[in-house]
């Protein structure tokens, strides 16, 4: 099995296996019981062009993995991350600058996890899911596969000083398959998103909507809430 090669200053935890053709940038840290597979990037310094709403932003620290992660095959995290203890970065995910990812969360295969944004603790996200820059989610969401997040209502035609403003999906929210959350909307606390729908409004707590664009049909009921799941 071929060595890692790692840039200067990297710094690998206790009891840290790599797989095949493993590339770790300058000072990126790597902690204890961490497992990188094959072809896996670690520490990738952005390319950004010059109309790029993050290209202003100071340079990345190295990326920081905490104990026990998993980056699974393909996989490509940038410089600047944030990855908490017992994540899972599935096959050929996509991890930006400056995100976060918190503890025991799993990032799905395909997933791409914009610059800027926050993922908390318990997280699930499926399959080829885009979370696009300057979104949030709380402790415990779960976004099905495909679903997309926006960001621009512009489409890029708009002033430098134009905020590009993402999702936020409240603690416990789910978002259904193949669903499209258009910039700013927020989910509410257990809200629910029905696959396929597209959510132009806010998403009131405990709400069930679908369609499209997306409607408000009832509350989820009380035995569906988190609390009866752990």
């Amino acid at each position: 099995m071929a060595d890692p090669v790692l840039g200067e200053g990297v710094v690998v935890g206790d009891g840290v296996t790599f797989g095949e053709n493993v590339v770790v940038h300058a000072g990126t840290v790597i902690g204890d019981g961490c497992v990188i597979e094959d072809n896996v990037v670690l520490g990738k310094v952005p390319k950004l062009a010059r109309s790029s709403a993050a290209a202003g932003k100071p340079a990345p620290p190295g990326l920081r993995l905490g104990e026990r992660v998993t980056v699974c095959s393909g996989a490509v995290v940038f410089a600047g991350a944030r990855i908490g203890d017992r994540v899972i970065l599935g096959d050929q995910t996509y991890v930006r600058e400056r995100a976060e990812i918190g503890p025991d969360t799993v990032i799905g295969r395909g997933t791409c996890v914009d610059n800027d944004v926050r993922v908390g603790a318990r997280c699930k996200v499926q399959t080829m899911v885009y979370l696009t820059a300057n979104s949030l989610l709380e402790d415990d969401v779960f976004v099905g596969p495909c679903a997309m997040t926006t960001n621009d209502d512009t489409m890029a035609r708009h002033a430098k000083d134009y905020e590009l403003r993402g999702a936020t999906l409240r603690r416990a929210s789910r978002i259904g398959g193949g669903a499209v959350l258009t910039p700013g909307v927020e989910i509410g606390e257990e809200g629910f998103v029905a696959a396929g729908a597209l959510v132009t409004r806010d998403v009131p707590p405990r709400g069930v909507v679908l369609g499209v664009p997306a409607r408000v049909i009832r509350d989820v009921p009380d035995e569906d809430l988190l609390e009866n799941w752990r």
